[in-house]
């Protein structure tokens, strides 16, 4: 089968293979895409084959989702001019260049982005295309300040999380919660923290589609800032520990919808060779304002008290300073054209997108390619019968939906919060003095920021998997030795050093493994139909498990004292290794229609795959013996259609298709 890169692929069709004629049954998952000459041409996308007895809306959906991999496949250089022509006229794009954009912007996307081929282009247009490859961070500085709103919008995540850490020292006592021998004091202070993670759960998670619908993304973001400092404000001028809860709780309704949006805002304004990037960026900002959050606790500590509890109260109100700076800029920049696509406001989406790249080539190539993909993905959900039925009982789906729980809940019972939010009271209990245990606490969150930067590289090297795989046993390490570390006498020195190292090595090895690996492995796992419910399942789950962890840690640590509650969450790294071996396969460098192969599998054969990589392993590293890695499970080998279609890239990214 040969390829021809002005006309589409050709070639013709092979049939399914079977063993014999007493052999013929094959799995309902097994498929075969083939691109043939004789439908390319009209229907615009890649032939699929499927077995003749598969269930015909698993079939339809089989077929959306390869149509997602490529809609444009198939079609010839004439044909996508002509599509973007028809796009200007439909949508009442008049203006001679921007008609050119679209002609020659179709063109492009149609073919993979190679644009070799395309004589219609100008120097400086091959030259900006050449960039987004050489030196892909060369962008307009607008989308750059898409990107400050967003790393903004990550920090007031942080901060709205850590400044507690230092003030609840102060504040327990104001509102007579303090005493360290009371159940009923410990668990009213775990109540208090975990306020806006118990609502986010509930709640907040579950506005994020509504609030987009009616307010656009920047919309979203600027309501969500807006209640994000108003709550902070109010925090600071709370009188009682169910005051405080109520302030708390109301914090929820903002960090719920702007962790589930900020991202998306991102990922939509971005260019496909920073999507990934970009999307990194939520969970290093979110621990930079983790950090800054430690810094505001010791900044105020010495303020004097002319109002009664006035360090604590400015702790909690300074959350409010980076969510202000949010809503005063935001409406400065782009809203997503991707949001304005689902608005059928296409004029408006041209125009925002002008803004994000150098040339309306550029901007005209993804408008196109976007409201293609957009329109496939409507067929795709008009297929099952709802969201929430297509998550449960499609294997695919199902599978999906396991990984990304299991990394979601796991971000939460690697124990990470449990030090986050109560590392200043950890570091009391281990006889630091209050300034001590503030500026130890500053110290965890330096290396929970610094350590973090260098996943924009491991993530898509090392791999996902492989990320917690190795890291999880570390993690578990580390909590047990600072959990033995609290048996160490305390007038030794070694007593205070060898907790704040076991925590500082803890912090160390989550910040680039299970730190950014949830929320992108969550966000690219569901297929695009049915990725916002997804996603809002995923985001609810890990601030459900958050508001777990911050209501029952002081009275665990009454309970079962900290060596106790620090092995706790060590045996769950454990579990939590165990069950990435068995259920969570690579998502590293795999396009959407991949993924789908990945995770429709029967789920024995995750678990198989994942026992027979342990035994290799062992048997390879550390018995040092010559055996074959086992093969990953998928219900396809890497197929013909992939090694043609994508030669015609440049360079091989499959993230950047996905």
């Amino acid at each position: 089968m040969a390829s021809n890169p002005d006309n589409g692929p050709t070639g013709g069709e092979k049939p399914a293979r079977r063993k014999n004629s007493d052999q013929s049954d094959v799995s309902r998952t097994e498929i075969e895409h083939r691109l043939s000459s004789d439908n390319t041409a009209d229907a615009g996308g890649p032939s699929v084959l499927f077995d003749s007895r598969m269930d015909p809306e698993e079939r339809k959906r089989l077929e959306a989702s390869a149509k997602l991999e490529n809609p444009l496949a198939g079609l010839s250089q004439h044909q996508l001019a002509e599509r973007g022509e028809e796009f200007c006229r439909k949508h009442g794009i008049t203006a001679e260049d921007d008609i050119r954009a679209f002609r020659v912007g179709a063109m492009i996307a149609g073919n993979m982005n190679k644009y070799d081929t395309v004589s219609d282009l100008t120097e400086r247009e091959r030259e900006v295309l050449d960039r987004e490859i050489t030196h892909k961070w060369s962008n307009p500085s607008m989308l750059y300040a898409v990107i400050v709103i967003c790393s903004l919008c990550a920090a007031v995540q942080g901060m709205d999380e850590t400044v507690v850490n230092g003030a609840q020292s102060f504040y327990k006592k104001d509102f007579g919660i303090g005493n360290a021998e009371s159940q009923r004091d410990s668990w009213l202070v775990g109540l208090v923290n975990a306020a806006p993670y118990i609502c986010c759960a509930f709640i907040g998670c579950w506005l994020t589609e509504p609030m987009n619908k009616v307010f656009g993304r920047r919309g979203t973001v600027f309501v969500s800032c807006a209640i994000s400092g108003l709550a902070c404000f109010w925090q600071a001028f709370t009188n009682t520990w169910w005051h405080m809860f109520i302030a708390r709780f109301f914090l929820g309704f903002g960090i719920g919808p702007k962790s589930a949006t900020t991202p998306i805002f991102a990922a939509e304004c971005s260019p496909p060779k920073l999507r990934g990037a970009l999307v990194m960026q939520w969970q290093m900002w979110t621990a930079f304002g983790i950090m800054v959050g430690y810094v505001a606790d010791l900044a105020f500590y010495k303020v004097p008290a002319h109002v009664p509890g006035l360090n604590w109260r400015l702790m909690m109100g300074s959350a409010m300073i980076p969510a202000v700076i949010v809503c005063c800029i935001v409406f400065f920049t782009p809203e997503s054209p991707r949001w304005y696509l689902t608005k059928n406001r296409h004029s408006k989406a041209y125009e925002a997108i002008c803004k994000l790249r150098y040339e309306k080539v550029q901007a005209a190539r993804d408008l196109f390619y976007m409201d293609t993909l957009l329109q496939v993905e409507k067929e795709a959900m008009n297929i099952g019968h709802s969201k929430i039925k297509e998550i449960l009982t499609v294997r695919r789906n199902r599978n999906a939906m396991l990984a990304s729980e299991i990394v979601m809940f796991m971000q939460q019972f690697c124990g990470v919060n449990a030090i986050a939010y109560y590392s200043t009271e950890i570091f009391l209990e281990s006889n630091f003095d209050e300034i001590s245990a503030l500026s130890a606490s500053l110290g965890f969150g330096i290396i929970n920021w610094l350590f973090a930067l260098p996943a924009f590289y491991t993530i898509d090297t090392f791999g996902r998997r492989n990320l917690l795989l190795t890291t999880f046993p570390l993690m578990s390490l580390f909590m047990f030795f600072t959990a033995f570390s609290f048996y160490i006498p305390e007038d030794s020195k070694a007593h205070v050093a060898c907790i704040a190292l076991g925590l500082y090595l803890y912090g160390m090895v989550y910040s680039p493994g299970e730190g950014p690996v949830p929320f992108t492995y969550s966000a690219e796992a569901y297929p695009l139909y049915i990725r916002p419910i997804g996603m809002s399942l995923a985001t609810a789950t890990t601030w459900f498990f958050n508001s777990v962890i911050s209501l029952t840690w002081p009275s665990m640590v009454q309970s079962w004292r900290p060596q106790g509650a620090f092995s706790w969450y060590a045996v769950w790294n454990l579990i939590g290794w165990l069950l990435v071996l068995l259920f969570v396969p690579e998502t590293k460098e795999k396009t959407l229609e991949e993924l789908d192969s990945v995770f429709n599998v029967p789920l024995r054969s995750f678990v198989s795959f994942g026992v027979k990589q342990f035994f290799y392993f062992w048997g390879h590293y550390i018995l040092r013996r010559d055996i074959p890695a086992p093969k990953s499970p998928s219900t396809r080998d890497t197929i013909e259609y992939h090694e043609k279609q994508f030669t015609q890239e440049r360079e091989h990214d499959p993230p950047a298709r996905v």
